[in-house]
């Protein structure tokens, strides 16, 4: 099972809304395929799986199925969607054994597809490593339960826990090597946040240039739409999406979405419509201000803190969270702190 985690995590930044998955067959104690779910309505992990052995072994691979065990680290889909049921492909290839990492919530699977499997004379094993293999899907579980994105929160701050100088210029915090790991991390979550004061003073890019892969989507929130239409954000190369109070429209990569009241739950807002737009996972990485907005509605995940060396004595303030610390590193020269909000 940890070897299909490991394989599982490949698929980061490809497969979203679907989940990650990996899947191991293993014949008498050795293993003779092993795949992933790679793309987003391509191939799940177990016909990949099955694939290679059949790639490999060609006519001597229906016997090996056979006799041989398959490991995924999610229980198999058991509805026609983009692809075909896979519990019905591993009863197909009379595979006799499943062992299951964790049941998936899905409504069209939630135990279906163990039930299948089951119903077919399968024996199944379940919940295998099944913290580690719901942690691998937290994204995925906490849109299927909550209607939400799983929420990141993300900045650097001062020794002494400032955010930003007072007079509201921009001043870079964290260390290069800091900035490259906040690039890996784009390319692995589905969009990207800021407020519009960052967008105006700091006009960033929100890409992942430091780091191969694909990039988030864009979001900022600009009630009154202000911003300029020359900032880096309304450039076309990404998708880009501007929540406001005043119109929807879509004008070639950008999305002008209103939304109705500005001035009460607007967090919760933002969340469910980018619900309704697929996007499994969101990193916030705006001021304070926006910070505050998610972070008082207790709509965050996670908070990935960078803290350098440096002592300003003045300017405003961080954010404070209030949850569990997962864990303390080293990054270049910074020290990053994950927060859990559990």
């Amino acid at each position: 099972m940890r070897r299909c985690l490991d394989l599982a995590q490949l698929g980061a930044g490809s497969v979203s809304p679907n989940p990650m998955v990996g899947a191991v067959i293993v014949h008498k104690g050795l293993i003779i395929g092993e795949a992933y779910h790679e793309t987003y309505g391509h191939p799940h992990a177990e016909a990949n799986a099955i694939n290679a052995v059949l790639s490999k072994y060609g006519a001597a691979a229906a016997t090996l199925l056979s006799e041989s065990t398959l490991y995924v680290s999610l229980e198999p889909c058991a509805h026609q969607g983009k692809t075909p049921p896979c519990a019905d492909l591993i009863i197909r290839h009379n595979i006799p054994k499943v062992v299951i990492g964790c049941a998936d919530p899905f409504e069209h699977v939630n135990g279906r597809g163990v039930q299948k499997l089951r119903h077919a004379g399968i024996e199944v094993v379940e919940n295998v490593s099944e913290h580690d293999c719901r942690h691998m899907n937290r994204r995925f579980f906490t849109r299927i339960s909550k209607e939400r994105p799983y929420i990141i929160l993300k900045w650097a701050q001062t020794a002494d826990a400032y955010f930003a100088p007072l007079n509201g210029e921009q001043k870079w915090i964290s260390s290069a090597s800091s900035k490259i790991l906040s690039h890996r991390w784009r390319t692995e979550e589905d969009a990207i946040l800021i407020g519009k004061n960052t967008a105006h003073v700091d006009n960033p890019r929100l890409n992942a240039r430091e780091w191969a892969g694909r990039n988030p989507k864009r979001i900022v929130i600009d009630r009154n739409l202000e911003l300029s239409s020359s900032l880096n954000l309304f450039d076309g190369s990404q998708e880009t999406i501007v929540f406001n109070a005043i119109k929807t429209e879509i004008s070639n990569n950008i999305k002008y979405l209103q939304l109705e009241d500005f001035d009460h739950y607007l967090p919760q807002l933002i969340c469910y419509q980018l619900y309704l737009m697929d996007v499994q996972s969101l990193i916030v990485e705006g001021g304070v201000k926006t910070l505050d907005l998610f972070i008082k509605a207790g709509l965050w995940d996670e908070a990935r803190i960078f803290i350098s060396g440096d002592y300003w004595n003045e300017g405003l303030k961080a954010p404070e969270v209030k949850g569990s610390r997962r864990s303390e590193t080293k990054v270049g020269a910074d020290i990053l702190r994950i927060f859990t909000n559990n």
